[in-house]
């Protein structure tokens, strides 16, 4: 009996489920939480800056001989395309460019990480890397 109800319940969850998508997510957001989702980005961006310099000194400290290899710039380049630095901390317009962004249907499934990221580079006149990210997300994450 128990597994005949549960057999059920799964059927009407599977039925009533809807696919969510980031876009559908972030349209749920009001713009407060929006803000906070990017705030929340930009911050654990320059924690883990932060943390991975006072490793890297660590390591410096340790090893004279020792000299920072190209990856970590690489790295740090990565973390800062996901933050605009012409915008600065008016947020809400990035929120805003977001919203523009999955405004259109072939964006709707791409991760709001990756979202954010080509809205900054955009924001910040990257406008040749953000297309190319673009593309390849559009591809990656068809609708």
């Amino acid at each position: 009996m128990i597994r005949y109800i549960s057999t059920i319940l799964l059927i009407i969850v599977s039925l009533t489920a809807q696919k969510r998508t980031p876009a559908t997510y972030w349209e749920s957001l009001e713009i407060k939480e929006k803000v906070a989702f990017i705030n929340g980005v930009y911050a654990a961006g320059a924690k883990l800056k932060y943390h991975h310099k006072q490793e890297v000194k660590k390591q410096y400290n340790q090893d004279p001989n020792w000299v920072e290899p190209y990856y970590i710039e690489r790295f740090y380049n990565i973390v800062d395309e996901h933050r605009s630095k012409e915008v600065g901390y008016q947020v809400d317009i990035v929120a805003k460019a977001m919203d523009a962004f999955y405004s259109n249907y072939d964006n709707t499934a791409i991760p709001l990480l990756e979202s954010l990221r080509i809205v900054s580079l955009a924001q910040d006149g990257k406008t040749e890397k953000a297309d190319l990210y673009l593309l390849k997300a559009q591809k990656r994450y068809k609708p």
